[in-house]
């Protein structure tokens, strides 16, 4: 059976360590969607890894991983992920292996990301330029080139160089891209990656019917999902748990867990509306104390208080059956605490997270205020040495969204988890 995790708010949760600790006992850990454009570090025998596109399966040394389906690939990113985890020790041989269905993200995707940001000037997303979106760009308009189709060399060549063709027509002088350049560096992935390539659809098959324990590592999070995000400020693919099923042909009956991972508080990366954002000392004290810029980027997140209305509709999407709470050791010290419960617009309550981004920009947060407390949480061994603020604040979340919150999370380290 599976278990899944996923982040239920805008991402950057902290999913990672969850999943380092749950990957000590499963066999096989799959990544299902997005790229490198995401990442956390691992901290395992007292050594750091940081990951992007490979799944965090690798510091199981009995753990099998697979990057599946619905991810993109950039291979040279792919190969530099490895070879840094290679060099501290860790031995990857025959234990990661990408989908040949899966597209290739090229430098020439990178270069065009940047290029579709700046047209969109005031209005740009706020991407990593990493050529996710215009990877999935080329999937959806059937352009686009998967992993299979790089040991077919001549039609390799021709559909490259016809993708260059396209978006030099479209971008002109302003796309400074040497596409001989590009073929030069597959034509030596031509034979360096065949041996991670496999039929990803029999390898998943196959470990449900040996009845291995699967664990699939989401990216990103519901609020960036391509469909049940904030439209357009999103990621390029499905982040949800519909993601999951079609991203690595999983069965929804052999999925036994969905874990919701949220944050104490509120964070996100790049534009868009963001009704708990506290431009003020409480969010200069989340972003100093949380440390909140991103593994992958270096940028600095926007903070603000927890909101429920997200975290209620990204369960509603997601169906969760647990929640892992992280981080709450960065609200030690507050004197007070509030969690947005509902939005009024226009002296009206809504009745769910809204569709209209025009809508979310102008909502009012109704917030409910909680005491703080003094005692630090952080590296506390056992729930029961919550502060009974804390315990309350937990209480609070699992009554309004009715899951219960399994996992808390109170300082950096894997041994600062606490479970219940």
């Amino acid at each position: 059976m599976a278990t899944v995790v996923l982040g239920s708010q805008w991402g950057d949760e902290g999913k990672g360590k969850l999943v380092d600790i749950l990957c000590e006992d499963i066999e096989v850990c799959a990544r299902c969607a997005g790229g490198n454009n995401a990442g956390h570090t691992i901290v395992a025998n007292g050594i750091s890894y940081d990951f992007h596109i490979l799944p965090s399966g690798l510091v199981n040394p009995k753990c099998l991983n697979l990057i599946g389906t619905g991810t993109v690939v950039h291979i040279p990113s792919f190969f530099a992920e490895l070879g840094a985890i290679q060099k501290k020790g860790l031995d990857s041989t025959d234990r990661i292996f990408i989908s040949d269905r899966a597209h290739l993200v090229f430098d020439l995707h990178q270069l065009v990301d940047g290029l579709e940001e700046v047209e969109l000037g005031a209005g740009n997303i706020g991407t990593t330029r990493k050529g996710i979106g215009p990877t999935y760009s080329t999937k959806a308009a059937r352009s686009g080139i998967r992993v299979y189709e790089l040991f077919n060399w001549p039609e390799f060549e021709k559909k490259l160089r016809s993708l260059h063709y396209g978006y030099k027509q479209r971008f002109s002088d302003l796309l400074q891209y040497d596409v001989e350049e590009e073929l030069a560096q597959y034509k030596v992935y031509y034979e360096t990656l065949r041996p991670y390539v496999i039929d990803a659809v029999p390898f998943v098959t196959a470990a449900f019917k040996a009845g291995k324990r699967v664990l699939v590592e989401g990216a990103n999070a519901l609020m960036l999902d391509l469909d049940y995000g904030t439209y357009p400020y999103v990621t390029s693919s499905s982040t949800g748990i519909g993601g999951v099923i079609t991203g690595l042909a999983i069965s929804p009956f052999n999925i036994k867990n969905i874990i919701g991972v949220v944050k104490a508080y509120t964070t996100r990366v790049g534009s868009g509306p963001f009704p708990t954002e506290q431009l003020n000392e409480t969010g200069e004290h989340l972003q100093s104390v949380g440390r909140e810029w991103g593994v992958t980027t270096g940028r600095k997140r926007r903070c603000g208080w927890l909101d429920l209305v997200i975290v209620k509709y990204s369960t509603a999407v997601n169906h969760y059956t647990s929640l892992n709470l992280t981080k709450l050791d960065i609200l030690d010290g507050l004197k007070e605490l509030k969690i947005a419960v509902a939005y009024n617009f226009e002296g009206q309550e809504l009745e769910s997270f809204p569709a209209d981004l025009n809508v979310l920009a102008k909502v009012e947060p109704v917030y409910k205020t909680f005491p703080g407390w003094s005692t630090p949480t952080t590296k506390l061994a056992e729930y029961s040495q919550l502060p009974e603020e804390a315990q309350s604040y937990i209480a609070f979340i699992e009554e309004f969204v009715g899951v219960k919150v399994d996992y808390i999370g109170v300082g950096p380290g894997r041994e600062h988890m606490l479970r219940r």
